[in-house]
C-alpha cells in the first residue's frame, strides 16, 4: 500500500485509515464513488478498528478520529458539511454525545450478552477468584447480578453516561474491593492507573458488525444525498414555485422561482415571508384534508394557479407540497400548445360524475346511465334542449369498455340532407361531384370500436332513416359510390328534444328505426324540475371559468348571491346552456374585473338581465334580489320559445341569429329548428 502525506489534512496509514486533525482546513472528498466513515475513539477501540478496517477499504473512505465529545464534534463538523463524512462509528457515552449533536447518522458499537460473558471468563481465567467490577453504559445487567452466585463469580457493576462517570465508577468498585475492570477503553486506563487489572469489554465481532452497519448506512445516506441533490437541481430549474412543509407548517424546501411568483425577498427571511403568504392556504389544505388542484389565487396585480397536495407516507400525512404557477404562463403555453397542435376531437371529456347535483332526477339519470354503459344497448337520450345530453353520452361511453377507443358526435340537424349522408357513411373518390380525391371514411367507419352519439335524430330526414336502420341490423357500412359493405363494430347513442312516439305515430319517423333505437331510454330533466342543483352547479360553473374571467372566490359568492332569486322562480326554458349564457354575463358585470360597471348595474338591470323581469312572482313577490335593490312586477313564467318569439327577435336583432339566440336563451341549432318547424308541419 502507497504512502502519501497531506501536510495539515492527513495523512494514509498502513491500515488504510485516515488520521484527521481537529483542526484540519476543510476537506473535499476524494473519491465520491465511495461513502465516508468516521471512526471516533479515544481509548483502545481505535486499535480494534485499524484491524477490521482494511476489509472495507472497497466499499468505504474510513477517518479516524481521536477525540471525543466536544472536541470530536468540531473536527467532524467540517468534514460533515464538505459532504466527506456519511456516518461516524463510535461507542459508549461518547457515541451517544456524538449522536446528540451531529447532523449525520451515528452507529454504535454495541455490546451483547456474549461480550460480556466472554470478558468476564477471561478475568477469572487469568486472576481465579479475584472480585471483578463491571461498567457498562447507561445501564447494568440484573441477569448478570442473577448469575453471580451460579458462575461462582464475585461481580460488582456501575452503569455510567459520561466521561466523568467513567472515573467516579472506576473509583468506586476499587474502593469496594474488585481488582479486575471489565470495561469500556477508558474504564480500563484509568484501571491501570490505579494498579488495577482490566479487560476491554468491546470483542472483534461486535467491532465487525457496527463496521457491516456502518458501511452499508453510508452507502444508502449517500444514495439520498445524491438523490436529494439531484431533486433540489431539478426543483430549482422549474418555472413553477414549489415549496415543501412539514405537518407542523414548517418550511422544509423552496424553490427560487415560488419567491419571485410571490414577489418575495431571497434577502429577508424566507420562512417567516411564506408563513404571512401561504399560511391561510396551508391551514385550509390541513382543514380539508385532500388535494386542493388549480385554485385562482390573487396575489397583488398576478393571478396564480395554485395547487395544494398533502404528503402521505405510510399512511399519515407527513407534510404539504404548494405549487404555484403563473396564470399568464399558462394561457401562453395553452396558446402555443392549440397553434401548434390541433385538439383531437374524437375523444370523450365528460364523465358521468360530471353531472353536478344531487336530486332525485339527476341520480335516476346516473343510475341509469351506469347500466346502459356496463352493456352494447344502443341508448336514446330524451330532454329539452341544453339539458346535457352529450354530456350524459359521453360519460356513457368513459364509463364503457369502449372508453379509450374513438368517440364521435355529429349533430343531425347541423347540416342539408345532401351532406349528411357523406358525413355519416363516406365516399368514394368520384361519388359525386365535389368529392374529395382518394375518398372519405365516414363517421361510422372513425367511430369503430368506439361510440357514435347522433344528436337530434328526430332531424333526421327519412331517406337517412332507412340507411341508418340498416347499418344498425347489420353493423357494416357502404360509402356513397361503393360496392363493398365495410364491417364495423360501433356502439350508437342518439339524443333528441322531440316527442319520437308521436313522430313515428303522425308517419315522420319510421317505427323500426325508433324501437332500434329505444332499446334504454333516458330522459333529462329540465332544470325547472331539479332547482335544488341549480345553485351548486352554478357554482361550479363559475369555478371553472373563475380564470377565464377573472373571478376570486368573494366574486363568486357575489354572482351567485345576485342571481339567487332567478334559481327559484325562473323557468330556465334553455336550461344548462341559458345558465351557463346568464353566468357569464353575471360574471362579466359583477366579478372583479368590473369596475364601476358592478356599482351602476341597477340602471341597466332590465337591458342586460331581462330574465328578472321574465321571472314568476314567489315567496314576497320581491323579484330583484341585487346590489341596487330594484323591484318589478314580474309577469307570469315564460314558456320555450316558438317560432313566433325566434321571429320576433330576429327582427329585434336585426336579422343576426346569434343575438337572437342569447336573447331568447337558446342554441342557434335550437333557433334554426324552431324556424323551419312550421314549414315541416305544413308539408305533412
Amino acid at each position: 500500500m502507497f504512502h502519501e502525506t497531506f501536510r495539515g489534512t492527513f495523512h494514509l496509514r498502513p491500515t488504510g485509515v485516515f488520521n484527521v486533525s481537529p483542526f484540519a482546513p476543510s476537506f473535499v472528498n476524494a473519491d465520491p464513488g465511495r461513502p465516508g466513515v468516521a471512526l471516533v475513539s479515544i481509548s483502545r477501540l481505535e486499535s480494534l478498528c485499524e484491524t477490521i478496517a482494511p476489509r472495507y477499504a472497497g466499499r468505504a473512505r474510513f477517518f479516524s478520529v481521536r477525540e471525543g465529545y466536544g472536541a470530536a464534534v468540531t473536527a467532524l463538523q467540517a468534514y460533515v458539511d464538505a459532504g466527506s463524512v456519511d456516518v461516524v462509528l463510535a461507542a459508549g457515552s461518547n457515541g451517544a454525545y456524538l449522536r446528540d449533536n451531529l447532523s449525520v447518522p451515528v452507529v454504535m458499537v454495541k455490546v451483547n450478552g456474549f461480550d460480556v460473558l466472554s470478558a468476564i471468563t477471561r478475568a477469572t481465567t487469568t486472576w481465579p477468584g479475584a472480585p471483578i467490577g463491571l461498567v457498562l453504559h447507561e445501564t447494568i445487567s440484573h441477569e448478570l447480578a442473577d448469575l453471580g452466585g451460579w458462575l461462582n463469580v464475585s461481580l460488582k457493576q456501575r452503569a455510567y453516561r459520561s466521561m466523568d462517570e467513567v472515573r467516579v465508577a472506576v473509583d468506586n468498585l476499587a474502593a469496594e474491593g474488585c481488582r479486575v475492570i471489565i470495561g469500556p477503553g477508558m474504564a480500563c486506563d484509568l484501571a491501570q492507573q490505579a494498579g488495577l487489572e482490566s479487560v476491554f469489554l468491546y470483542s472483534l465481532g461486535a467491532v465487525e458488525e457496527a463496521f457491516e452497519r456502518s458501511v452499508e448506512l453510508a452507502r444508502v445516506s449517500r444514495q439520498k444525498e445524491s438523490k436529494r441533490v439531484r431533486l433540489n437541481t431539478i426543483v430549482a430549474h422549474l418555472r413553477d414555485g414549489v415549496a415543501a412543509f412539514d405537518d407542523a407548517g414548517q418550511l422544509e424546501a423552496v424553490n427560487p422561482a415560488m419567491l419571485d411568483l410571490l414577489g418575495l425577498a431571497r434577502d429577508r427571511d424566507v420562512p417567516a415571508q411564506l408563513a404571512v403568504t401561504l399560511g391561510p392556504w396551508l391551514r385550509d389544505t390541513q382543514e380539508r384534508g385532500a388535494a386542493v388542484d388549480e385554485r385562482i389565487e390573487q396575489i397583488g396585480e398576478r393571478s396564480l394557479i395554485v395547487n395544494r397536495v398533502p404528503i402521505v407516507e405510510q399512511g399519515a400525512r407527513s407534510g404539504f407540497v404548494v405549487t404555484v404557477q403563473d396564470a399568464l404562463v399558462a394561457q401562453r403555453i395553452d396558446r402555443s400548445l392549440r397553434t401548434s397542435q390541433r385538439p383531437k376531437h374524437l375523444v370523450a371529456r365528460h364523465r358521468l360524475d360530471d353531472l353536478i347535483g344531487g336530486s332525485a332526477a339527476l341520480e335516476r339519470v346516473r343510475r341509469l346511465a351506469r347500466a346502459g354503459a356496463a352493456h352494447d344497448a344502443t341508448v336514446l337520450l330524451s330532454g329539452e334542449s341544453g339539458t346535457g345530453k352529450e354530456l350524459v353520452a359521453q360519460g356513457i361511453h368513459n364509463a364503457s369498455r369502449r372508453r379509450g377507443n374513438p368517440f364521435v358526435a355529429f349533430n343531425c340537424a347541423a347540416l342539408p340532407e345532401g351532406l349528411i349522408e357523406s358525413e355519416l357513411f363516406g365516399h368514394e373518390e368520384g361519388a359525386f361531384t365535389g368529392a374529395r380525391r382518394g375518398g372519405k371514411p365516414g363517421l361510422f367507419e372513425i367511430a369503430h370500436t368506439g361510440t357514435i352519439f347522433l344528436d337530434e335524430i328526430g332531424e333526421m330526414p327519412a331517406a337517412l332513416q332507412s340507411r341508418l336502420l340498416r347499418v344498425l341490423q347489420e353493423r357494416e357500412v357502404m360509402k356513397l359510390g361503393s360496392g363493398r359493405a365495410t364491417p364495423i363494430d360501433v356502439r350508437v347513442i342518439a339524443a333528441t328534444h322531440r316527442d319520437l312516439h308521436a313522430l313515428v305515430e303522425r308517419g315522420a319517423f319510421r317505427a323500426d328505426l325508433y324501437f332500434r333505437l329505444n332499446l334504454l331510454q333516458i330522459e333529462l330533466p329540465p332544470l325547472r324540475e331539479r332547482r335544488a342543483d341549480i345553485a351548486p352547479l352554478a357554482r361550479h360553473l363559475l369555478s371553472r371559468s373563475a380564470l377565464q374571467y377573472g373571478l376570486s372566490e368573494p366574486a363568486i359568492g357575489r354572482v351567485l348571491t345576485f342571481l339567487a332569486p332567478l334559481f327559484d322562480h325562473y323557468a330556465w326554458p334553455g336550461n344548462v346552456r341559458e345558465l351557463e349564457n346568464l353566468l357569464a354575463r353575471a360574471a362579466i358585470y359583477l366579478g372583479d374585473a368590473a369596475g364601476d360597471r358592478a356599482r351602476d348595474i341597477g340602471r341597466d338591470l332590465q337591458a342586460v338581465f331581462p330574465e328578472f323581469g321574465r321571472m314568476k312572482q314567489g315567496g314576497n313577490g320581491r323579484t330583484l334580489a341585487t346590489a341596487s335593490e330594484a323591484h318589478a312586477e314580474p309577469p307570469a313564467a315564460r314558456a320555450a320559445p316558438t317560432r313566433d318569439d325566434v321571429i320576433k327577435a330576429l327582427a329585434q336583432s336585426g336579422g343576426n341569429r346569434a343575438a337572437a339566440s342569447r336573447a331568447l336563451g337558446i342554441g342557434r341549432t335550437t333557433l334554426w329548428r324552431l324556424l323551419k318547424a312550421d314549414g315541416d308541419d305544413s308539408r305533412r
